[in-house]
């Protein structure tokens, strides 16, 4: 696997794996990519929050666009190589969304798209897909996404790696925010979520279409963190926690899994995590940690999980 820095002038940029990084930053259009979620312009209302007050307004309301009724019977079930891939791809085609982000709302948030000028960025993204891709064998796959430190920007690496995978059009990706101490994701993509993650493993009998939420960006969806708990690792640990990653992967072979999860610094969520996962990245703030600091978090994961680090600044 290889390295991927992030610089102000073009985005991320993929070195080798184990080589130094002589080049510089440099200063440019992109001087804000650590900028949070939460510093973006608040909105008098919600869309989310506007379908629910229209009750004979003629709009379809959210769980009728659910996409939950697409599940396929996994490969387990079935035998090696029975789920047609057709089929998938038909499924996939009939997944509508309830509404689709501008072009300036995906500037906005700073969530990349195939028509972005920012080609670049598109391009780091793309590549850093088709090298976690090439690991997989072509497989989907469950990837934690964390932070060497707060404010590293693992958020963003994850949501538009998320994003990456959903221009496919025979695939699709879902994003589980996992940081249940500082939830974001839902508040950058402009949705305000009644259930979560944690209500879902809270509960035996919780329908997963009530955690499903469609984010405007063709083919990638998104599970809310939930109700805020301070005891999160007693939810990763949990078996329910290893039976939902392992169903969400068998049951949608098309779909991608990124989860975005609390600094490994400062909770031992994404170590836990990356247990019930395939493959672990950590977002490095630049220049903000030492590469000895850097080492010594990064042999906090499973190494044989563990893909590399970006440097994010």
């Amino acid at each position: 696997m290889t390295e991927s820095k992030q610089n102000r002038n073009d985005g991320t940029e993929t070195v080798p794996a184990g080589k130094k990084k002589t080049d510089k930053p440099s200063t440019g259009e992109i001087a804000d990519l650590n900028h949070t979620p939460g510093d973006l312009p608040e909105k008098s209302e919600s869309y989310w929050m506007k379908q629910k007050d229209r009750d004979n307004g003629g709009v379809v309301s959210y769980s009728e666009w659910d996409d939950s009724r697409l599940l396929v019977p996994s490969s387990l079930e079935l035998g090696p190589g029975a789920v047609d891939k057709y089929v998938i791809s038909k499924q996939i085609a009939r997944m509508q969304e309830p509404r689709t982000l501008t072009c300036d709302d995906l500037d906005e948030r700073r969530i990349i798209y195939p028509e972005s000028p920012n080609r670049d960025l598109v391009n780091r993204f793309r590549s850093l897909r088709t090298q976690l891709l090439e690991r997989s064998g072509g497989n989907n796959f469950t990837m934690v996404v964390s932070g060497a430190s707060e404010g590293a920007g693992a958020s963003f690496i994850a949501l538009n790696l998320a994003a990456a995978f959903a221009f496919d059009e025979a695939k699709t990706a879902l994003i589980i925010d996992c940081n249940l101490r500082d939830p974001a994701l839902h508040s950058t993509l402009d949705i305000v979520p009644e259930s979560g993650l944690t209500d879902f493993l809270d509960d035996p009998d919780y329908d997963i279409a009530r955690i499903l939420y469609p984010t405007g960006i063709p083919r990638l969806r998104l599970i809310p963190a939930g109700s805020r708990r301070e005891t999160s690792s007693e939810f990763f640990t949990s078996f329910r926690m290893k039976q939902f990653l392992q169903a969400i992967r068998r049951r949608y072979p098309d779909r991608f899994i990124v989860l975005d999860t609390a600094p490994i610094s400062d909770s031992p969520d994404a170590r836990i995590l990356t247990e019930l996962c395939d493959y672990t990245l950590m977002v490095v703030p630049h220049g903000k940690i030492t590469p000895g600091r850097v080492e010594e978090l990064s042999m906090s994961f499973n190494q044989q999980k563990f893909v590399g680090t970006i440097i994010n600044g």
